[in-house]
């Protein structure tokens, strides 16, 4: 019988750093013109960027319409992406974040009356990998430490994708008070994150 460090047998989670130098990898070969690397960019964050979209949408075809508009972007402005400015899986999530709301803001001009059934998203959310990593627990303890009402506004704008107006609306708020708590709520994280 072969026994097995304990490392091979129960291997810890992924090392975001080697994630995102990968990501790096790839989309400074997409800049060139690299269609394997953008080939290989999809195969690693499709299915993450789709769950995301699906999330925010709550439409499989407004969330993939979300990722093929954010990756197509990704592909003819791969080059202009500033590392200095952040990781390229933020870069990515931010930019089908944008293109799933914006999506849900033309699909309410619409409005068609069709319901598309929700698909279940099996690949872990940008949130559990980010509370995963040491920066996400630091978010995570300085979350907690909002007030309550600062808490949910930044999560629903965050996570859910909802404008200063949709939150008002949805909190039965006004608008004022949704745009304070969220400045002091950013305010005071902020401070939490740098102490």
């Amino acid at each position: 019988m072969v026994h097995l460090a304990a490392t091979e047998r129960f291997p810890g989670p992924p090392d975001p750093r080697s994630e995102d130098a990968t990501l790096s990898a790839l989309l400074t070969r997409c800049g060139a013109g690299d269609r394997t690397a953008f080939r290989r960019l999809y195969d690693l964050e499709s299915k993450r960027l789709y769950g995301l979209a699906l999330r925010i949408t709550r439409q499989p075809t407004l969330a993939a319409d979300a990722v093929h508009d954010a990756l197509l972007q990704v592909w003819q402005r791969a080059a202009l992406f500033d590392p200095a400015r952040g990781s390229v899986a933020a870069w990515l999530t931010g930019l089908v974040r944008y293109r799933a709301i914006d999506a849900m803001r033309r699909r309410a001009r619409e409005v068609t009356g069709v319901d598309l059934p929700e698909a279940a998203d099996e690949a872990p959310g940008a949130l559990d990998r980010l509370l995963a990593s040491a920066t996400g627990q630091a978010l995570h303890r300085c979350l907690n430490g909002l007030e309550q009402g600062q808490r949910q506004v930044i999560v629903m704008a965050f996570v859910e994708g909802l404008s200063h107006a949709e939150l008002a609306e949805r909190l039965e708020r006004p608008l004022g008070t949704v745009k304070s708590w969220i400045r002091r709520g950013l305010q005071a994280l902020k401070a939490c994150l740098e102490s």
